[in-house]
């Protein structure tokens, strides 16, 4: 009874419109003239909407997008809608039509649907393709979903935590093939009380992917933790995120105390990227410390 209760059933118009992409004032006209959705209203006469009509909603705006009129669309019976949708699942809708599938999974806690989603994408793409194509549009979906009220953390604690068990999984892989690459090892890290865990998590699976040794130490990793794996290894690429951690008044001064202790005692570098890097940018000479902008520019400098 406890999960069920906490499985979200009951959403606004507002909640549609952030979930759907379809304004709310869209979705009114379409309710008045075509009778698309059936809402219900509490004794204040505010509409509300279950699990259904937001499934129905998702599934109307792919046919939408595909092409389809909505005068059309709302003369079809209810079970037709489903049917058309799966049958016109092709290149050019999939990705929507996934994006939407796992947005579902996330709101009814639904593993299942997730990974059923995620084996279908498999056999048509490849890992890299689906989180760069699907999983970061996603990712960044989700994001605006929270700050608007329209999801609660814990369905963004159950996305994030099943995208990272397919980027373990993808990485555990490709480690299996011994590195090609000696040039250079990455140890990877984030800085005490950084939790924003999967970019450094996917970039690990690059590193691994262009035939790098890499060494992954996670999140909450002490500075006493580097300088230990730098007593063992030579030409160590050090590679962290700084998205909330340290603070913005504080990462100077990290920076400053991780360069002297870790970096130029070990002939070291640090290829690092997040949102709180933009407080290093112009203050301070790092010549040994690369700042990259994005994923895809992390990438290709491997």
């Amino acid at each position: 009874m406890k999960f069920m209760e906490s499985v979200k059933s009951v959403f606004s118009i507002k909640d549609l419109e952030n979930l759907s992409g379809i304004k709310a004032h869209t979705i009114r006209i379409w309710e008045k003239r075509y009778s698309i959705l059936e809402p219900m209203r509490t004794e204040t006469n505010i509409r509300f909407y279950d699990i259904a009509n937001l499934q129905k909603l998702l599934n109307i705006t792919l046919l939408h997008n595909y092409g389809y009129k909505i005068s059309k669309i709302s003369k079809y019976p209810p079970e037709k809608i489903p049917v058309l949708v799966r049958e016109i699942i092709s290149e050019k809708s999939i990705k929507h039509h996934a994006i939407n599938a796992f947005k579902m999974a996330m709101i009814n806690f639904d593993q299942s649907l997730f990974l059923n989603t995620y084996n279908n994408l498999l056999s048509e793409k490849s890992f890299r393709e689906i989180f760069h194509e699907i999983f970061i549009p996603l990712l960044n979906e989700i994001g605006l979903l929270w700050q608007t009220d329209t999801i609660k953390p814990a369905h963004e604690h159950f996305i994030s935590n099943l995208i990272a068990q397919k980027l373990i999984i993808s990485t555990e892989k490709v480690q299996m093939q011994e590195p090609e690459k000696k040039d250079k090892i990455f140890v990877l890290f984030l800085p005490m009380n950084e939790i924003h865990e999967l970019g450094l998590l996917y970039l690990n699976y690059e590193i691994s992917l262009n035939g790098y040794k890499s060494i992954y130490l996670g999140a909450n990793t002490p500075l006493d933790n580097l300088k230990d794996v730098a007593q063992i290894f030579n030409k160590i690429v050090f590679v962290t995120y700084m998205t909330t951690s340290p603070e913005k008044e504080e990462v100077e001064s990290y920076m400053m105390r991780l360069k002297k202790e870790i970096l130029d005692s070990n002939d070291a570098q640090l290829w690092l990227l997040g949102r709180n890097t933009e407080h290093l940018q112009h203050k301070i000479d790092l010549p040994n410390i690369l700042m990259f902008n994005s994923l895809d520019t992390f990438v290709k400098s491997l």
